[in-house]
């Protein structure tokens, strides 16, 4: 079984900027993977190369198997991707909209076609917005079309850039509830997103870019336990941390946040705060999330990508 997605020294540049440098990435069948980095780090061009839309100075893409280049069909249809930018048809509605996107993957008008995009619609909460003028709709229900046109043709593959941004958070909650079915039922779903909450919940490998380069690959759970340990977060009443804790941490607005890596290490800590004449007003206990670990691969202080 081939993988969902193979891209392979993929290099591209417009001008002086290099969108991307040789990018190697592989896409397990089934994955839940999550695409990250800051804005220009070549994460739309990739997509656009997947999907057919910029032609790579070099390098090769698949996508289930079959060359964006030379099998260029069979890998579209392979393919659903909601785009970042909203862009639609204003003279039609929105079930027309998705009927003439099937149309587009040549799938023909019948009961199977209708109940699919029925079930798209209501799984989207957009049924009662079905005969609605897609200019009438709002940014958030647009979005929602958006996705709604990637999967009318059924794709294995369903590529996301940014599906939430600037939606509520209904709309949010929705679509995942969705996308976690598409998944557990065999699709593969690819995430770019400015809400690092969303892919550290969400996607089980991830992918970060930075000026074009992949800087980090691994699972979720990896990326996590590289990152910088635990925190003891504590706000003092009075006292201040002996030399050899405030070495350890960092003071902000008077919240005091000293780093540990394993939960034995509290007990002792706690003890030193103690001796020091320490009074704790307030104390909670915090681990690495996805933007320690976002910041600190940009930054470089995170190790190199892995395989």
């Amino acid at each position: 079984m081939p993988p969902a997605i193979r891209v392979h020294q993929v290099a591209k540049r417009y001008g002086d900027v290099e969108a991307l440098a040789g990018v190697d990435l592989e896409i397990a069948d089934g994955e839940f993977f999550g695409l990250l980095g800051p804005n220009g780090a070549g994460k739309t061009t990739l997509i656009s190369a997947l999907a057919g839309l910029v032609r790579p100075d070099s390098g090769t893409l698949e996508v289930m198997g079959h060359d964006v280049q030379s099998d260029y069909r069979n890998a579209r249809r392979m393919l659903g991707v909601v785009p970042q930018e909203l862009v639609f048809d204003p003279f039609f509605s929105v079930r027309e909209t998705l009927q003439i996107q099937a149309g587009y993957f040549g799938i023909a008008k019948s009961p199977a076609r209708e109940n699919w995009i029925d079930e798209i619609l209501e799984n989207l909460d957009l049924t009662s917005k079905a005969g609605a003028n897609m200019r009438t709709l709002s940014g958030g229900m647009k979005r929602r079309v958006l996705v709604a046109q990637a999967l009318v043709h059924r794709p294995p593959v369903i590529v996301l850039d940014e599906p939430t941004a600037g939606v509520d958070v209904e709309l949010r909650q929705t679509l995942w509830q969705f996308i976690r079915r598409l998944n557990r039922e065999g699709n593969t779903i690819v995430l770019t997103t400015h809400y690092l909450e969303e892919a550290e919940s969400l996607c089980g490998r991830i992918a970060m870019l930075k000026a074009g380069r992949v800087v980090a690959l691994d699972s979720t759970a990896n990326l996590l336990r590289r990152c910088a340990g635990h925190s003891l977060r504590l706000r003092l009443a009075g006292g201040q941390p002996p030399p050899v804790l405030r070495e350890r941490g960092e003071e902000k607005d008077g919240l005091w946040s000293i780093v540990f890596d394993r939960y034995e290490e509290i007990e002792t800590l706690l003890a030193q705060l103690r001796n020091a004449g320490c009074t704790i007003d307030e104390l909670e206990i915090g681990k690495p999330d996805l933007e320690d670990v976002f910041v600190s691969v940009m930054q470089g202080r995170l190790g190199a990508a892995r395989p």
